[in-house]
C-alpha cells in the first residue's frame, strides 16, 4: 500500500483527510503523479484534490463539446443523476470514474489491470456514445467491487467518527462535573486533597455523584489524570483569574477612573507573612465598593518592599497608578511612616494618593487609652479578662458556671475573656458578668472550695468580685465603650464615606460629653449601689488616699474627696476627658485635611486651589456647575449629593460631570481597613493546621474565589472548560470542543 518517493506517500495522505473528513493537504503534481502498471496514462494532483474529497460535477456547459463534421454535442446535465460516479477532471479535460480513480489510481489496488484507462487516467469525452459507454463501465464487475469497497468505507469511516464524538461528549460532561467540584468546595473554603489522593473532598464527591451517573464512574476509573493536583491548582487559577480579571475590567471601565487601595498583614498558620490587597471604586451608580483582590506573600514587612508589592499588583491588572486617589492602613510605622513607610513611598508614585489612618484602628487605639486612663476601670476588665480566661481553660468551672446559670431567670450566657487589640468588642463579656453576677459568684466560690490550683485563682478573683467597686467600674466601662462599639460597627461598612464618618464622631462625642454631668453619673451610682445590696457584697467605698509630699501643694492644704460618690464622678470625668482628646488626635490627620476642603468646595460652592491639583477637575467648568447645581438643590454632604445625582435622568446628570468626579473623588476614600481584615477570616477557614503547605498561588486562588462566592456563582462553568481544553492539543483531541 505504501511505496517510496521523494514525498510522503500519496495513500498516506487520502487516508488522513477521509479520517479526519476534511479536505487533503495541498501537494505539487510532482508528488502525486504515479505510475500505472497497466498503461503510462497519468492523473493529475487537480484530480486527487477532487477526487478524494467528492465527484466534481460542474455545470454542463463549462464542459468541452465534442464538434463533429455536422453536428456539435454537449454534456447532458442530466447524466450526473443517472450515473453518480462521474467526475469531471480539469486536467485531462475529460470524464472520469470517482470510485475507480480512487481504488485502481491513487490506492493502487491488485486489480489495477482491469481498470478501463477512458475512465481511469485518460479521461472520457465522446458524448455520441455516452449512454452506452457509461452503462457498460457501470455494468462491469470492477466498478461494481470498488463501489461497493468506498460504500463500505464510508460507512466504517461514519461509524468511527461517531463513536469518537460520543467519547469526547462524554469527556466533556465529567470534565464540567469536575470543575463544578472544584468550584462548590472552593467556595465552601473546603480542602480538595486529603492525606491521601483517594480521601480527599474532591474524589469522594466525584464518588458519590458517580452512583447515579455511570459515565463519570466509567471515567474515574480510567482517566485520573484529570483530578490530579496540577489540575486542580490549573482549574482554581482559572477561577480566580476570571473573577480578578472581572473585577479589574469594571474598574478599568468607570466613566471617571478613580480608585483607593487599602492594605494589611497578617501570618497564617505556617508563619508566612501574609499582605491583603483590596481596591475601593465607584461604580457609575456612586455606590462604593471594596473588593478583595488577592493574598500575597512578601520577603520582608518594610514600607518600601510592601509599596513594591502594591505598584506591581496594579500592574498585573492593568489599573493605571496615575489613577490612584487614596489608601488606607494601619497605624504601623512601616505603612504610616512618613518617610519610609508604604504611604510615602506610594506617594513618591502617585502625590494625589491621600493617606488616611484606618477609623478602626484609631478607635481600638481611644478606647485603649481611655480604659486605661482610670485605675478603677482597668481594673475592672482585667478581672472580667481573667475570669473569661479561666472559663475557657477550665471545663470544671465552665460546667459549673453553666449549672448554676441554668438555675437562674436570665438567659444563659457564656463567660468570654477580652480581646487584645479589639478593644471595641468588649461590651458582650461585660454585659455577661454584669447580667450573671451573682451566678459568677457562686461559681467562683464552689470552684474556690475544690482545694486545687485553680480553685486557688478562683479564690482571688471571687475576692475581687465581691467589692463593689468592680460593679461600679463595669458599669462606668459600658457606658463608653457601648457607645465607642456603635461607632465601630457603622465605620466597618463597606459604603461608609469620609464625610459619614466625620458626623458619627461628633454624634458620639456631643452624646460623651452629654453624659458629662453629675446627674448621669448619679443614675449610674445609684444602680451600682442597688446592685451591690442586692448581692450582698462589700458597699463600694472610697479608696484610701496617700498624703502628697508638701514639695507637690506647698502650702496649701491637700485636697480631699468626701466621699465615695465624688471620689469616682471625678474617675469617669476622667475617662470622657480622655476619649475627647484622643478623638481629636486621632482623627486630626493631615490628609484628612485635605479631604475636607474638597468637602468645602462641594458645599459652600467657593472653588480654591485645591482642585488645580486633580486633573480630572476644571476649576472654571466645577464653578460654574456648582451654582448651578446649588440654586436647585438642597444638601448638607456629598452623600446626600449623590443621592440627589442617583435620581437624575442622564441629560440633566451630564450637566453636572465636575460635581460628579468631585463627589466621586469624596466617595472613594476608604474610612477602615477592615475589608483587609475580612479576608484574614477566609484565611483562617482556608490556612489550617491540618491544610499548612499549600503553595501560594492555590492559597491566592482558593481566598479570591472563597471571598467572591457570588461572582463565582456567576461563572460560566462551560467558558472554564474551554478555556482548559484549549491549553494544548491532547486535550482537545480528548475533549473536543464546547462551541
Amino acid at each position: 500500500m505504501y511505496h517510496h518517493s521523494q514525498s510522503y506517500s500519496m495513500t498516506n495522505c487520502i487516508m488522513w483527510c477521509i479520517s479526519k473528513e476534511t479536505g487533503p493537504p495541498v501537494v505539487s503534481s510532482r508528488e502525486s503523479s504515479s505510475e500505472s502498471d497497466n498503461n503510462e496514462e497519468q492523473c493529475s494532483s487537480g484530480d486527487i484534490l477532487h477526487i478524494t474529497n467528492k465527484p466534481n460535477q460542474p455545470n454542463a456547459k463549462s464542459i468541452p463539446v465534442q464538434t463533429l463534421s455536422n453536428r456539435v454535442l454537449h454534456f447532458q446535465e442530466r447524466w450526473y443523476k443517472e450515473y453518480p460516479w462521474l467526475h469531471y477532471s480539469p486536467t485531462v479535460k475529460g470524464i472520469l470514474c470517482f470510485h475507480c480513480v480512487k481504488i485502481y489510481i491513487i490506492q493502487k489496488s491488485t486489480m489495477s489491470k482491469k481498470a478501463d484507462p477512458a475512465f481511469c487516467s485518460k479521461g472520457f469525452t465522446n458524448w455520441k456514445n455516452a449512454l452506452e459507454r457509461f452503462e457498460r463501465h457501470q455494468n462491469k464487475s470492477h466498478h461494481h467491487a470498488v463501489t461497493v469497497s468506498c460504500q463500505e468505507a464510508v460507512l466504517i469511516n461514519t461509524q468511527l467518527s461517531t463513536a469518537w464524538s460520543n467519547q469526547q461528549e462524554n469527556a466533556r460532561h465529567c470534565l464540567q462535573i469536575i470543575v463544578g467540584a472544584v468550584q462548590y468546595l472552593t467556595r465552601q473554603g473546603l480542602a480538595l486533597r486529603g492525606h491521601d489522593k483517594d480521601d480527599g473532598n474532591l474524589f469522594q464527591y466525584l464518588k458519590y455523584k458517580a452512583k447515579d451517573d455511570a459515565c463519570l464512574s466509567d471515567w474515574l476509573c480510567h482517566c485520573h489524570d484529570y483530578t490530579s493536583p496540577q489540575v486542580q491548582n490549573e482549574i482554581l487559577q482559572m477561577l480566580g483569574n476570571s473573577i480578578v480579571r472581572n473585577i479589574a475590567q469594571t474598574i478599568q471601565s468607570l466613566s471617571v477612573l478613580q480608585f483607593s487601595i487599602i492594605i494589611d498583614g497578617t501570618q497564617d498558620i505556617s508563619g508566612a507573612e501574609q499582605e491583603s490587597i483590596c481596591l475601593r471604586y465607584v461604580d457609575e451608580d456612586l455606590v462604593p465598593h471594596e473588593v478583595f483582590i488577592g493574598l500575597y506573600e512578601v520577603s520582608g514587612t518594610t514600607g518600601v518592599e510592601i509599596a513594591k508589592m502594591a505598584v506591581d499588583v496594579l500592574l498585573r491588572l492593568n489599573i493605571p497608578m496615575t489613577c490612584l486617589r487614596d489608601q488606607t492602613y494601619d497605624g504601623a510605622a512601616n505603612m504610616s511612616g512618613a518617610y519610609s513607610g508604604a504611604q510615602a513611598v506610594l506617594k513618591k508614585h502617585q502625590s494625589l494618593a491621600l493617606y488616611v489612618h484606618c477609623g478602626t484602628h484609631c478607635l481600638n487605639l481611644i478606647t485603649q487609652a481611655a480604659c486605661q486612663a482610670s485605675p478603677l476601670i482597668r481594673d475592672a476588665l482585667e478581672w472580667v479578662h481573667d475570669l473569661g480566661s479561666l472559663s475557657k481553660q477550665s471545663g470544671k468551672f465552665k460546667a459549673m458556671f453553666a449549672a448554676v446559670a441554668a438555675d437562674s431567670d436570665v438567659p444563659s450566657a457564656s463567660l468570654r475573656p477580652l480581646c487584645p487589640t479589639r478593644w471595641t468588642v468588649r461590651g458582650t463579656a461585660i454585659k455577661a458578668v454584669l447580667s450573671h453576677y451573682e451566678s459568677v459568684l457562686t461559681s467562683l466560690e464552689e470552684m474556690a472550695a475544690t482545694g486545687s490550683s485553680t480553685g486557688a485563682r478562683a479564690n482571688g478573683l471571687r475576692e475581687r468580685f465581691e467589692k463593689g467597686k468592680t460593679v461600679l467600674g463595669l458599669l462606668l466601662a459600658l457606658e463608653v465603650i457601648e457607645e465607642l462599639e456603635c461607632l465601630n460597627k457603622s465605620l466597618q461598612k463597606r459604603i461608609a464615606t469620609i464625610a459619614g464618618m466625620q458626623q458619627s464622631i461628633e454624634g458620639v462625642k456631643s452624646t460623651l460629653q452629654f453624659k458629662r454631668n453629675e446627674e448621669r453619673f448619679q443614675e449610674i451610682f445609684k444602680n451600682a449601689v442597688k446592685m451591690v445590696d442586692s448581692l450582698g457584697i462589700e458597699p463600694i467605698q472610697m479608696p484610701h488616699q496617700r498624703q502628697t509630699s508638701r514639695r507637690y501643694t506647698g502650702g496649701a492644704s491637700q485636697h480631699t474627696h468626701k466621699s465615695p460618690e465624688e471620689y469616682y464622678r471625678a474617675e469617669f470625668y476622667k475617662l470622657l476627658d480622655c476619649v475627647d482628646v484622643h478623638f481629636q488626635e486621632r482623627f486630626n490627620q493631615p490628609d484628612l485635611g485635605v479631604l475636607n476642603r474638597l468637602e468645602d468646595i462641594l458645599l459652600t460652592g467657593e472653588v480654591d486651589d485645591i482642585a488645580d491639583q486633580y486633573p480630572e477637575l476644571n476649576r472654571e467648568t466645577l464653578k460654574v456647575q456648582l451654582a448651578m447645581f446649588k440654586s436647585k438643590y438642597n444638601f448638607k454632604s456629598s452623600t446626600e449629593v449623590a443621592t440627589i445625582m442617583r435620581g437624575m435622568p442622564v441629560e440633566v446628570r451630564g450637566l453636572f460631570d465636575q460635581i460628579e468626579t468631585l463627589v466621586r473623588l469624596l466617595l472613594v476614600t476608604p474610612v477602615s481597613s477592615a475589608e483587609a481584615e475580612r479576608s484574614f477570616s477566609s484565611l483562617r477557614r482556608l490556612k489550617t493546621w491540618l491544610r499548612s503547605t499549600m503553595t501560594q498561588m492555590r492559597l491566592n486562588n482558593a481566598a479570591v474565589c472563597h471571598v467572591h462566592q457570588n461572582s463565582l456563582d456567576n461563572i460560566d462553568v462551560k467558558q472554564i472548560c474551554q478555556q482548559f481544553i484549549s491549553v494544548n492539543e491532547r486535550r482537545r483531541h480528548v475533549f473536543g470542543s464546547f462551541i
